[in-house]
């Protein structure tokens, strides 16, 4: 018995998941692991997969990408409530998607919630089918401080104020969907503030 469960550990697919705090890194570790192996990547940050504001949201450019296969990354409506439970559906799709083109998954993100859900929860059966490499990336505190404070100053110069005006609107919902990204309820009293400037 302990021979053919030898045998099957050994003949399970391999998913590789990077974590971190913002600003660490994860995304371009990401694809520089995807570049040197045959892998492809798959997004775990609960407000990255939705379409729209990829300023305020940090999405990697179709540049940075470098030819790297990404899903669910901006890929549903930004009023949708997606949960912990939607994100182990889809991820699983994606993996297995992976896996039979014989490629590695690499799931990578913020939002350790999914994560646990996803290897944890024994009804989606992961840790029968898959082995689990976890890369924690950190940095030392003052450095990611001054770089999350220069990544803020950058997405301000692109452009994200007026990206998150344009879905301003009185009586917004920020409890889900798109809403919920960090800075987008910050700026709701200031554009209730601006719209009330008199301007002449």
């Amino acid at each position: 018995m302990a021979s053919i469960l030898d045998f099957h550990a050994l003949n399970k697919k391999k998913v590789v998941f990077i974590m971190g705090a913002n600003g660490t890194g994860k995304t371009r570790l990401s694809v520089d692991l995807a570049t040197h192996f045959l892998a492809e990547i798959i997004n775990s940050d609960k407000i990255q997969v939705y379409k729209g504001l990829d300023i305020v949201t940090n999405k990697i450019s179709d540049l940075d990408r470098r030819g790297v296969a990404h899903h669910l990354l901006g890929e549903l409506d930004p009023e949708a409530d997606f949960t912990a439970r939607d994100f182990c559906l889809h991820a699983l799709n994606s993996i297995d998607f992976i896996v039979r083109r014989e490629k590695v998954p690499i799931v990578v993100g913020g939002s350790n919630t999914y994560l646990e859900a996803l290897v944890e929860d024994r009804f989606f059966q992961f840790k029968d089918k898959y082995d689990c490499c976890f890369l924690w990336v950190d940095v030392m505190l003052p450095i990611l401080n001054l770089f999350v404070s220069k990544r803020v100053d950058e997405m301000v110069h692109a452009g994200l104020v007026e990206e998150v005006r344009g879905m301003f609107g009185p009586g917004a919902e920020y409890t889900w969907g798109i809403r919920r990204a960090i800075g987008v309820p910050e700026l709701d009293s200031y554009f209730r503030a601006d719209s009330m400037v008199d301007v002449d």
